[in-house]
């Protein structure tokens, strides 16, 4: 099987799967306006809202990935594509004719940072930088994958796959992928600075939610992994870092 990263088409080298830890389950952005990030990302993906309030909303794209947003009103946004506000993750996106979507994207309120032969990188309404790849026949704009910056991508696949239970599907060059329906991507970026979270002078930008059915247990079993325990109150939740810094949560409810 073929896999499409950054606009690369890239072999699988696919190991079999293991009993992960938890199961993916979202992709969170923060974002400073709830509803202009799920209007833009609704009408880019071909989503709807499932559920919303005055700090959150949950949307699902067209394809099955859970796509939500976290209000954060004092946001710093990423200046892709230095170290000095970095990214932290972004989406990948298949479609058919980039230059078709990048103008529709454009209208509807992103904004363009780089054209290259296969792919396009721009900004939606909050910042966050995605790219929009080319993908012969694909229907519509769909979701390739979440893509993290990560100081070593070795280390970062074999965490993710580790916990997840999905297979490391390429492994290899400074890039990393796990397989299965929904990827996670990893990407190996030179001066690398880890987001600090909750501070908000080194923001996240972004998350991932997985789910579990115990929390006491599967917290045990994630930090063996070599994840770090940040600070949350939740009773359904708990916060933990990877070790390349980036903030995830064990959730008990699953949607």
């Amino acid at each position: 099987m073929l896999f499409w990263t950054e606009g690369v088409i890239v072999t699988d080298t696919q190991e079999p799967a293991r009993p992960g830890i938890a199961r993916m389950g979202s992709v969170v952005l923060d974002v400073p306006d709830l509803t202009a990030a799920s209007r833009f990302w609704t009408a880019l993906t071909g989503g709807e809202i499932s559920s919303q309030d005055d700090h959150w909303v949950s949307t699902r794209t067209a394809d099955g990935w859970s796509l939500h947003f976290q209000v954060a009103p004092d946001l710093i946004p990423p200046d892709w594509p230095g170290q000095d506000r970095p990214q932290q993750l972004h989406l990948d996106l298949r479609t058919a004719d980039v230059a078709a979507a990048s103008r529709a994207a454009v209208q509807r309120g992103a904004t363009v940072l780089r054209v290259s032969e296969q792919w396009t990188t721009l900004t939606d309404p909050a910042g966050h930088p995605f790219d929009l790849c080319a993908a012969e026949g694909n229907p519509g704009t769909t979701v390739a994958g979440v893509n993290f910056d990560v100081p070593d991508a070795h280390t970062a696949v074999r965490f993710w796959s580790a916990l997840i239970g999905e297979p490391v599907a390429y492994d290899q060059d400074g890039m990393g992928m796990t397989g299965g329906d929904r990827p996670i991507l990893f990407q190996q970026v030179e001066n690398y600075t880890a987001p600090a979270w909750p501070d908000p002078a080194r923001p996240q930008q972004g998350h991932l939610d997985l789910y579990v059915d115990d929390l006491d247990a599967t917290e045990e079993a994630t930090l063996a992994l070599g994840a770090t325990r940040l600070p949350s109150d939740g009773e359904t939740f708990r916060t933990f870092a990877d070790p390349a810094g980036h903030p995830f949560c064990l959730c008990l409810n699953e949607e």
